[in-house]
């Protein structure tokens, strides 16, 4: 794959954008000699805002519930709120005294993301403008990073929304897999331009996720390669200073935490940014991204020189800008970074931009039409509210509805006896399927995510251990005490995606016993589960690529894959069937309990 510098590299780094302005120059109380002027302090600042995981929010609005966004927290969302706070901070300090980058995860996420991808792509001959690279356009994004999840859709899309971006998309750590150079530009540079007569030079390295490798293997094997942040921050940070950066500012799609999902299938670290800051001598600051935390300011020292760093990373969604605070001050023939500070604002005090909701006014009425569409009718209502801790019906549709594609898919082959299972999570607690009409927007939003299925083989001592992973998720509880649904699960922060329920088997989930020992009860077809007989397992490719780090299912044998999406499986089986009726597949197969008696 070529590299990919033609459109900024260079140019960004040769030219920038000047800058008026700044904070005007200090006293000194340097003592001065008798009759002549006191010298006085060159001091500017200026100010990096920041955005992550926007995932196709432009719009404060819910596709999947076809009404404006809300959460328990009152949370709005989308680039167009974003926008009015980017105004109010540019107009305040001076536009030229400000940049605006993103820390990835930008083309999915929204069905308003998917429908210009797949339904009307644009990778299509004459196809139309990304939504998302129209509004970021238009509110003036500097850079920004890419997203693990900017692979989704494979190369050719992200490649053709990189240009049709009007700013870089960086990643240092994307390597061309053939001559391990960075596939896209690696950095940003920008002066910014004082009332001093002298240019502040300020570099934005972007760096993504490694798991890409993982969770995007069929898209990317071959072709690129992502090796750890820490090793790649460490080769370019000093390049950025030798060419004169005065700023170096780390744009991460990368939590903070040290952690990862994949365990030991890298080398390399998930959430890396904090140990970015800390093991790379250089940086002034790192917007974080990936992780879906809040992190207004958070500071990290450098091992090597003991310079604090400052991190920060706005909540998801376009529901927080952070703000990067520079402070400089001209000494001994250079800038320094005196102070730098972080802070972020909320999206929810801000109105809608409204030059951005009409620039992308008929994208969203087509995409809210196209989410309309009734595919089919429901006997009964079905809800998630309960997936995350009981065995619901619309769970057991996902199920049922993948155990039936994998099924189809092996007949007549090798693998045709073998019983078929499935795994599913409760990705949102509020989807929903209505009784009556079924539309495009409720089958779509029982699956958020862009997965894919596969069939993997495995055998029943396998997926002992697989439920037992699973049921970590689970906080231990005390027999005969209350039960507060709402702190049963989550723990240790494992997020609901991360919890798999098993169709195909019963069994029960022990939630006095501490983790490790609390399946109970596995059987198949009425009888234990034999140890050592196989099974065909429908899985999705992110946790068949080793997402969430579950046993067994990354090394089992591959007997099947499909490159359509998951909820696009649901939708046409709907369209398939006309009816959906949960009595021809919902069952309670599993429960939790304590002691033996039933939670619920």
């Amino acid at each position: 794959m070529p590299l990919n510098r033609r459109k900024f590299l260079g140019k960004s780094a040769a030219t920038g954008v000047a800058l008026a302005g700044g904070v005007a120059a200090a006293p000194s109380a340097t003592a001065q000699a008798p009759g002549k002027p006191a010298k006085r302090t060159k001091r500017y600042s200026f100010t990096v805002m920041g955005t992550t995981d926007l995932h196709g929010n432009v719009f404060n609005w819910d596709y999947f519930t076809d009404k404006e966004f809300d959460d328990k927290d009152h949370n709005d969302v989308g680039l167009a709120k974003i926008s009015t706070l980017v105004n109010e901070i540019r107009e305040e300090r001076g536009r030229r005294n400000t940049l605006l980058i993103d820390a990835g995860d930008t083309i999915q996420g929204t069905q308003l993301s998917y429908y210009y991808a797949k339904i009307d792509p644009i990778t299509a001959e004459r196809g139309p403008v990304h939504p998302m690279a129209q509004a970021m356009n238009g509110i003036g994004y500097d850079a920004a990073a890419l997203g693990n999840h900017e692979f989704n859709y494979g190369i050719p899309v992200l490649r053709k929304f990189e240009e049709q971006c009007d700013f870089p998309l960086l990643g240092a750590n994307a390597l061309d897999a053939k001559t391990q150079r960075p596939a896209f530009p690696p950095y940003f540079m920008k002066r910014l331009r004082t009332p001093h007569g002298r240019d502040v030079k300020v570099a934005v390295l972007g760096l993504t996720n490694p798991g890409i490798a993982i969770w995007d293997k069929a898209n990317v094997q071959g072709k690129m390669t992502f090796p750890g942040l820490e090793e790649q921050a460490a080769k370019w940070v000093p390049k950025l200073r030798s060419m004169g950066a005065d700023v170096v500012i780390v744009s991460a799609h990368s939590g903070s935490s040290g952690t990862s999902s994949y365990g030991d299938q890298l080398p390399y670290i998930e959430n890396a940014a904090g140990l970015v800051a800390e093991q790379v001598p250089g940086i002034d600051a790192i917007l974080v991204g990936h992780a879906h935390t809040e992190i207004a300011e958070y500071f990290v020292e450098n091992k090597e020189t003991g310079k604090k760093v400052v991190l920060s990373e706005p909540l998801k969604w376009g529901q927080r800008l952070t703000l990067f605070d520079f402070d400089l001050v001209w000494s001994k023939g250079r800038w320094t970074v005196e102070k730098v500070g972080a802070q972020v604002l909320n999206s929810h005090t801000a109105a809608e931009d409204a030059k951005v909701t009409k620039l992308l006014a008929d994208e969203h009425k087509k995409v809210v039409a196209y989410v309309n569409q009734v595919i089919g009718m429901s006997t009964q209502a079905m809800s998630t509210a309960e997936g995350p801790y009981k065995d619901v019906a619309i769970i057991d549709l996902i199920n049922h509805v993948q155990a039936e594609t994998v099924r189809e898919a092996l007949k007549g082959g090798r693998y045709a006896a073998l019983p078929v299972l499935s795994q599913a999570s409760c990705f949102s607690r509020t989807a929903k399927i209505p009784q009556g009409e079924i539309t495009i927007k409720d089958a779509a939003g029982l699956y958020p995510f862009e997965n894919t299925l596969e069939a993997r083989l495995v055998t029943g001592a396998q997926l002992k251990e697989y439920l037992e992973f699973s049921a970590r998720y689970f906080v231990q509880t005390a027999a005969g005490g209350p039960v507060d649904p709402a702190k049963l699960t989550n723990a240790d922060n494992i997020p609901d995606y991360n919890y798999d329920a098993l169709y195909g088997v019963t069994y029960e989930i022990d939630i006095a016993k501490a983790a490790g020992s609390r399946i109970v009860k596995l059987s198949f077809d009425g009888k234990e589960l034999d140890p050592k007989a196989e099974f065909v397992l429908a899985v999705n490719n992110y946790r068949a690529s080793g997402g969430g780090n579950f046993p067994h299912i990354a090394g089992a044998k591959q007997l099947w894959a499909n490159s359509d999406e998951i909820r696009n499986t649901i939708i046409q089986w709907v369209r398939a069937k006309g009816t959906v009726d949960p009595g021809q597949f919902a069952s309670v197969d599993w429960k939790l309990t304590r002691d033996g008696t039933p939670v619920f």
